[in-house]
């Protein structure tokens, strides 16, 4: 099923009667794109459970069955904007690992992250909300985990050429990428301060306590287990 969109068709020529407006017909793509777009920042606004198929439907001009028709209802619609917008995230951070220097790495990715943020609000409040339809593929935290997959390999070269532990690279990247997230999140309502401070502050803690890694980390206090 495809909606119309109203043109004016009104103009007549000399001695005509005026004629009504015709209507052109959405292609079942530009609808899809409508609903997804509207779906998109009904979500970031109310969250999935806040969120209705009146809703979509009446702010999109078409009826209901529209939107189960294109999306099977509002879990398919949620399902298909969480996955565009953890593949936006994705790839942009995964895509900004250029450098050759781990340092400048941990800069880069801070600033994919942040960037997005900055870019994309909406889908970044839509990834990190929880929703009874995200599933361990959906969720924010998935979503973290697939970009330390991304850092992993590149610690573990720095861990081998350092003598540490490879096999310990995983836990790093789980460690590194996560408190960048969190950070995130928490800029994401202030937007204080400035992002390249926010990067520069972030990359400090980090790569200051990378360069004074120990190779056997102890415990100071009195628990051992």
């Amino acid at each position: 099923m495809m909606g119309d969109v109203a043109i004016d068709g009104s103009s007549s020529t000399s001695g005509d009667k005026p004629r009504r407006g015709r209507r052109v017909r959405m292609t079942g793509a530009e609808r899809r794109q409508q609903l997804l777009d509207i779906g998109r920042a009904l979500f970031a606004e109310k969250g999935f459970e806040g969120t209705s198929v009146e809703e979509i439907a009446a702010k999109a001009g078409v009826s209901k069955p529209v939107v189960y028709e294109h999306f099977g209802g509002k879990e398919g619609l949620y399902a298909v904007v969480v996955d565009r917008e953890m593949r936006q995230l994705l790839d942009g951070v995964t895509g900004a690992l250029t450098a050759g220097h781990p340092r400048e790495l941990l800069e880069q990715a801070a600033f994919a992250l942040l960037d997005y943020i900055e870019s994309y609000t909406d889908g970044f409040r839509i990834l990190v909300r929880d929703s009874p339809v995200a599933q361990s593929t959906g969720t924010f935290a998935s979503l973290i985990s697939d970009i330390a997959t991304q850092v992993e390999d590149i610690l573990g070269l720095e861990f081998k050429a350092r003598g540490f532990d490879p096999k310990l690279a995983p836990l790093y990247a789980q460690a590194l990428v996560g408190m960048v997230a969190l950070t995130g999140q928490w800029w994401l309502e202030t937007r204080r301060p400035k992002k390249a401070e926010v990067a520069a502050h972030l990359v400090n803690l980090a790569w200051h306590g990378l360069e004074n890694l120990e190779a056997r980390p102890r415990l100071v206090g009195h628990r051992r287990s």
